[in-house]
């Protein structure tokens, strides 16, 4: 196994190739399976690689209880239960299939996230290319050795997570089987301050973990996402909605179409500018080099007069010699008259010591 990669639906992902954008639908259907359709062809026209859902239900998720240690205190959903929350939010199990079979239509990958086994078994059986851990997820075990038995392509998010916890995370799906294993960076705030995000942790998390590594990113805007590519990022994640003021549950903290667009061209744009280490001319300077600085004379010389300082001078273009002959051309003596305005070169000197 190359830990250094991976690959889902035969789109390879790591270092070497741009970065793998993952458009998350989470709960901005809003219950509208239209809106759902129409999410997954609006990242498919972005330039988004895949689309990701989530699959659960309430009760695959959480209790039925309005205990206070059940009840979310502060933040967007404040005031409402876990299983009130979930409720709201979850994608019914049997819009799966018109959403799978919608996405390999239009030819966009789609998988999800599972949150309990009967979850796994129900994207079996839709043949999903590949399976996310949700950052609340990463610490249940169980459910990461019983995803990796599948043989498929797993991503953990590393949210709320410490590097022990991740390790354990890791450890499970190795010894569940899975082959093929990317970490996301990512902070579970919703909406999370990119001060927050502290994107050199990535770059330790590679060493750390030796694995392709990406973000999963909830700030407001795209400038930590793509920043994150500079450091090593080979995935992208990011929340998606057609309207950020659609009032679902996720809505408010994610990219509206034209935002994934950017997403998805500012990734790519980071990942090419990279490239690799290469002090060459590139060919994009070709035709400026003639505008570099070079010696000309500056002064009429007659044939057998000695170049001084006030002969010669550094200025554009650059068809002369170089600047850094100055010194070895003082002091020579000019072969045949010089006209102001001549590139010098050593053919127009006596006894050049180059």
């Amino acid at each position: 196994m190359n830990s250094k990669l991976i690959s889902i639906k035969g789109r390879l992902i790591g270092l070497d190739s741009a970065p793998y954008v993952i458009a998350e639908m989470s709960a901005n259907h809003n219950g509208d399976i239209e809106k759902a359709f129409k999410i997954i062809e609006m990242a498919k026209h972005a330039g988004a690689d895949g689309v990701k859902l989530q699959t659960y239900r309430p009760d695959t998720i959480t209790i039925e209880m309005n205990t206070p240690e059940f009840m979310i205190e502060g933040g967007l959903w404040d005031g409402q239960s876990l299983y009130e929350l979930y409720e709201n939010a979850y994608m019914p199990w049997d819009w799966h299939k018109p959403l799978f079979d919608y996405a390999r239509k239009i030819g966009i990958t789609i998988f999800s996230s599972p949150f309990d086994n009967t979850a796994v078994d129900l994207l079996e059986d839709l043949n999903a290319p590949a399976y996310k851990i949700a950052s609340f997820e990463a610490v249940d075990l169980p459910l990461i050795k019983y995803v990796a038995q599948t043989g498929k392509p797993m991503i953990i998010s590393t949210g709320i997570a410490d590097a022990e916890e991740i390790q354990e995370a890791i450890d499970a799906a190795k010894e569940g089987g899975c082959k093929e294993l990317a970490i996301l960076h990512c902070v579970s705030g919703y909406p999370a301050p990119a001060e927050d995000y502290n994107l050199r942790t990535m770059i330790d998390m590679q060493q750390r973990f030796g694995l392709v590594t990406g973000l999963s990113d909830h700030t407001l805007d795209n400038t930590t996402a793509i920043t994150s590519v500079a450091l090593g990022a080979s995935i992208i994640e990011k929340h998606v909605t057609l309207d950020r003021n659609g009032g679902g549950p996720d809505d408010s903290f994610s990219l509206e179409p034209s935002e994934l667009k950017a997403l998805c061209d500012g990734a790519k744009i980071a990942w090419q500018a990279l490239g690799k280490v290469d002090y060459g001319r590139k060919p994009s300077e070709q035709a400026n080099i003639k505008f570099r600085r070079s010696l000309y004379f500056v002064k009429d010389i007659e044939a057998g007069e000695i170049i001084i300082e006030g002969h010669v001078k550094s200025i554009r273009p650059g068809f002369g010699l170089s600047p850094k002959y100055f010194d070895q051309v003082i002091g020579k003596k000019v072969k045949r008259n010089v006209k102001a305005g001549t590139a010098t070169n050593w053919e127009l000197i006596e006894d050049p010591k180059i």
